[in-house]
């Protein structure tokens, strides 16, 4: 009898042992789930595959119904020249802040050379690199996609002057008095840029 009874109390505290480790290993489960759930909301990545600088969204698209004069640079071009603004006053700008290392960058510059060529002389594009070393990599990305618009060396004073560029492209549409009347952030459809571009044109 005595010996039954120690048996069942083995059992007993056997069974409340099992009890015991598998209410812990639930908990330290649901720990576990609440910690990745925390982690994945709170470190959640909104930066694309392709290189953007810190910070940027995927898509951005930024409208502005305030008309201000651009800022009137003078940059020196990939060719020697330097380049104003102001040189085109009475044509529609379209100013692409753009880098070699940008893919979606790159994959705008054609829909770039097509307006270009479209409008001729009522629109002139102008392209402003932010490469590191420009000299070094822009010349020869200029012959291999023959762009046919002039493409200046970027400054940290003109990106300020044009309220910071956080990413790339970023497009702004000039007016013929030189008022910016919209600006794109990220890759742009041509279409949107054509009928911005028509607008600027007769504001």
């Amino acid at each position: 009898m005595a010996k039954e009874k120690k048996i069942k109390a083995t059992k007993s505290q056997l069974s409340q042992k099992k009890i015991h480790w598998g209410k812990i290993f639930w908990y330290a489960f649901l720990a576990f789930i609440i910690i990745l759930f925390i982690i994945n909301n709170t470190s959640k990545d909104d930066s694309p595959s392709f290189q953007y600088p810190p910070g940027t969204k995927k898509s951005l698209h930024e409208e502005t119904n305030e008309s201000k004069i651009a800022f009137d640079f003078s940059l020196k071009s990939i060719d020697g020249r330097v380049i104003k603004l102001s040189d085109f006053r009475g044509k529609v700008v379209l100013l692409d802040f753009w880098a070699t290392w940008c893919p979606p960058c790159k994959k705008g510059i054609p829909d770039l050379i097509e307006i270009q060529k479209s409008f001729n002389n009522e629109v002139q594009v102008i392209g402003i690199t932010l490469d590191e070393n420009p000299m070094k990599v822009v010349p020869s990305f200029v012959k291999e996609y023959k762009i046919n618009y002039p493409v200046l060396i970027g400054t940290e004073e003109v990106t300020k002057m044009y309220g910071g560029i956080d990413a790339i492209p970023t497009t702004f549409i000039i007016n013929k008095s030189g008022q910016i009347t919209n600006k794109f952030i990220g890759l742009v459809d041509k279409d949107i840029l054509v009928n911005e571009i028509k607008k600027a044109m007769g504001s």
